[in-house]
């Protein structure tokens, strides 16, 4: 009978901590709710836009969006900021690289180091940005194989498969509720030379290196890429500088706070590699705008964003030093941009 009651004791104890467990979980539901309610049913416009941005530049929760706004009210608050583009051609000349890039001794090397790691932060987040003086030494790394029959692999598996220094998350892939295996690439592929994915008359939102090692961003064909001599590329956007001149100089791109990677280039050839945290306590993430002050503030003359969100983070000396927001760990991909070891 002892026992019994003592079964019968430890049952209860068990069945009332899953009870405070299961209340716990409604209580914080009913608040998450409750608070996005505040925020999307407010009068602050700027706090619903961002709202919008944030959870519409994610397809894992996206729909969260549905719930409180029309499909006019999201186009009202997305704006264009996801389909900016321009008609302006990458100049080529803007961009001088130095002969030292090259490898050749210069009396300036003790101070502009051939790789440089700096932290960046602003109000809603932090992050890590690589300056890579050789722009020659920057590629996109595949996975392998691309189509529905193959998976992507993790960027810390591919840059140690290419022996890099660093990497970084690349361009988009076929990505439907946000469980993509990442065997998919949107738009084109260009690796070391070679054409891996896309094709000849289709018009693509190019992000990528010629053969003299300058950074083209801008919408072109596979044929265009081609003609320019395009080396590496990967595709995805917006474009955020383009010669110079900022996307963002007559109206906000805006963007919500959402961790980011992007790719830039300065008037010298270096090669700005960006990834912001986000989705954290201590860091919520980047809009547009952060990521194009960010870029200018350190001289690019061109640059594009790239897939961001829970693909966004950095590998340095084949560790992760980024927070990946995934929840279930760095995701599987087509490409990366790969750096390769100093010579």
């Amino acid at each position: 009978m002892a026992q019994a009651k003592k079964r019968l004791s430890i049952g209860k104890i068990i069945g009332r901590v899953l009870i405070v467990i299961l209340t716990t979980l409604i209580l914080v539901v009913i608040a998450l709710y409750l608070l996005m309610l505040v925020i999307a049913k407010g009068p602050s416009k700027s706090a619903k836009k961002i709202f919008v941005c944030s959870v519409k530049e994610t397809s894992a929760v996206g729909f969260l969006a549905d719930w409180y706004y029309s499909d006019e009210e999201i186009a009202e608050y997305l704006g264009s900021f996801r389909d900016n583009t321009t008609d302006e051609v990458t100049n080529a000349e803007l961009v001088q690289i130095k002969p030292q890039t090259a490898g050749q001794p210069s009396a300036d090397d003790k101070v502009q180091p051939e790789t440089e790691l700096v932290d960046v932060s602003g109000s809603t987040f932090r992050g890590k940005l690589l300056k890579i003086k050789d722009p020659s030494r920057v590629y996109v790394g595949i996975s392998g194989q691309y189509g529905a029959d193959f998976e992507g692999k993790r960027v810390l598996e591919m840059a140690s498969e290419y022996g890099a220094l660093a990497a970084i998350n690349a361009g988009g892939f076929e990505d439907l509720n946000g469980v993509g295996n990442g065997g998919t690439p949107l738009g084109m592929v260009v690796s070391q030379g070679q054409l891996r994915w896309g094709g000849m008359d289709t018009s693509y939102d190019i992000i990528g290196f010629d053969n003299n090692n300058i950074l083209h961003v801008g919408t072109m064909t596979g044929q265009q890429a081609m003609n320019l001599g395009i080396r590496d590329a990967v595709c995805f956007g917006p474009v955020l500088i383009v010669n110079g001149k900022p996307l963002n100089e007559n109206e906000s791109l805006g963007g919500g706070f959402n961790p980011r990677s992007a790719i830039g280039q300065t008037a010298d050839g270096t090669v700005l590699l960006l990834v912001i945290d986000g989705r954290q306590a201590n860091s919520l993430g980047a809009t547009y705008d952060d990521i194009i002050d960010i870029m200018l503030k350190n001289g690019a003359v061109n640059a594009a964003n790239l897939d961001g969100g829970s693909s966004s983070h950095m590998i340095y000396n084949n560790e992760i030093i980024t927070v990946c927001s995934s929840l279930y760990g760095p995701r599987k991909m087509p490409t990366c941009w790969l750096v390769a070891p100093e010579t």
